[in-house]
């Protein structure tokens, strides 16, 4: 293979400019702008089919088969004070091979990246951009496109797996971690503390919940030979009203980190008298479920590291959930791969490797080239 698998001069600079463009657009509140600017780019740059949906994803197709999307998110986390001009836009610094700003990890810098691979790219299939709202705030953009059908075969999501197996590459995670946001509430009765034997005390339920909790089993899973492993911890508890009061209620907060295809018992906190377990959000785990894929995709990576000199990437997992997992659970084969390291997104010194955002042009570029087949 030529060092046609990278990018050009050209490219990259191209790259780098529109980076700073869709990064220097706050995001946080309102994607509207943001939006607005990946559509025109699409408008303008592609003749592919070019859609806003009423929840305000920015999605665009081309060809026809068996498809591929491309997939990222255009909102942000809020912006540290540093991280804002005078004048509203977001600050963006060049320095040392990096980008310096809000969203330049998370993940502006992989929606560029796809921008100009799904362009550039001519596949025998269909190829798929697709860029959500609201993947910071629960995936309400990801929600509601699948809601209206969106569903694609395959998926790339430019979400970070970068320096996973090793320093200065960019991995192939074939699966991670979903999140499950769950309250666990004693309810008691009050009396006054004088006479405790009065009431039933809500705080030492939830205590009795909380040791519950602590013996749980942590569920595992794996994925092509690597390994998942969950977790449970309790964050926060609120309970009582006074110092002389017996407390008729407290509340428990749980944290649990979820592998694909189990969840510790957490129900069994509700055999203690008084205890009910209410789940507050579940963001699903994403399991790749084609190896055939998932090697298909760290072929193309692998290819471009090797034009560019880079360390082999690998198969690996990632501890955080994402969008991918509720493609999954819709019926899409995801992996992930994308320029943000472990550390960087939601920083007040966000950045990104230009480097990195080229290698990441380029395999997204190769994927969908030979995309469905070579």
């Amino acid at each position: 293979m030529t060092m046609s698998d990278a990018a050009t001069t050209e490219t990259r600079d191209e790259l780098v400019a529109l980076t700073r463009r869709l990064v220097s657009i706050p995001s946080h509140e309102d994607e509207t702008a943001c939006g607005d600017a990946i559509e025109s780019w699409l408008r303008e740059e592609t003749d592919a089919d070019v859609t806003r949906d009423d929840h305000g994803n920015v999605l665009a197709r081309k060809g026809t088969g068996t498809s591929l999307a491309l997939v990222g998110h255009h909102d942000v986390v809020p912006p540290d004070e540093s991280q804002v001009e005078d004048s509203g836009e977001f600050v963006v610094e060049e320095r040392d091979g990096r980008l310096y700003g809000r969203g330049t990890a998370d993940m502006k810098g992989a929606v560029a990246a796809s921008m100009l691979a799904f362009r550039d790219a001519d596949p025998a299939g269909e190829l798929v951009f697709a860029s959500f709202v609201g993947e910071e705030t629960g995936g309400e953009g990801a929600r509601g496109a699948i809601a209206d059908g969106f569903a694609p075969d395959y998926a790339i999501v430019g979400e970070g797996s970068t320096n996973y197996s090793g320093t200065d590459v960019t991995d192939v995670a074939v699966a991670h971690k979903g999140r499950r946001a769950s309250t666990v509430v004693a309810h008691g009765s009050a009396a006054h503390a004088s006479e405790p034997e009065a009431g039933a005390n809500a705080v030492y339920r939830a205590c009795d919940a909380v040791d519950v909790i602590r013996e749980l089993d942590v569920p595992e899973a794996e994925v092509f030979g690597e390994r998942l492993s969950g977790s449970v911890v309790v964050t926060e508890i609120d309970g009582g009203s006074a110092w002389n009061v017996v407390p008729e209620r407290c509340a428990v907060t749980v944290d649990e980190r979820t592998v694909p295809g189990e969840y510790a018992e957490l129900e069994r906190v509700e055999a203690i008298e008084g205890v009910e377990w209410v789940i507050e959000q579940d963001l699903p785990p994403m399991r790749c479920d084609d190896a055939d894929f998932a090697d298909r995709v760290l072929d193309a990576a692998r290819r471009v590291h090797d034009a560019r000199g880079d360390e082999t990437p690998a198969q690996v997992t990632k501890p955080h959930a994402t969008d991918a997992g509720r493609l999954a659970e819709a019926g899409t084969t995801c992996v992930i791969y994308g320029p943000s390291e472990p550390g960087e997104a939601h920083t007040k010194d966000e950045s990104v490797s230009l480097d990195v955002l080229e290698r990441c042009y380029g395999t997204y570029r190769v994927a969908a080239a030979s995309w469905p087949s070579e």
